[in-house]
């Protein structure tokens, strides 16, 4: 897997489309009484809790050019690549494997991906 090398410029701008992303997500859902999922953003850390009581953190990580997900599944860690963000180690895609997450935190077919 070939990573894209980034300026520090595109790695945030890039790192906070991602986090307006998934919080758009989140409000769109809340409006549309899709589910309640909370959400808290201190700079570029994401905290998601769900309904249940467990959550997921999505963090960038400047140093490395990197955006990580904690979930009850497994701590991911994802770098730019051919235009997406996709996973270290098997090359999965952010957006897919964030919904993954989320659908089995959730209990119910959460898609992050649209």
């Amino acid at each position: 897997m070939q990573t894209t090398t980034l300026t520090d410029a595109e790695y945030h701008r890039l790192a906070a489309a991602a986090l307006a992303r998934i919080e758009s997500m989140l409000d769109r859902w809340l409006q549309d009484d899709v589910i309640d999922i909370d959400s808290q953003r201190t700079g570029g850390l994401l905290e998601l809790s769900f309904p249940a009581g467990s959550k997921i953190v999505i963090n960038t990580q400047p140093p490395l050019h990197e955006l990580w997900l904690a979930a009850r599944g497994g701590g991911y860690h994802f770098k730019w690549v051919n235009g997406g963000w996709r996973d270290t180690r098997d090359g999965a895609e952010f957006f897919a494997r964030l919904s993954q997450e989320a659908s089995a935190q959730a209990g119910r077919a959460l898609d992050f991906s649209s």
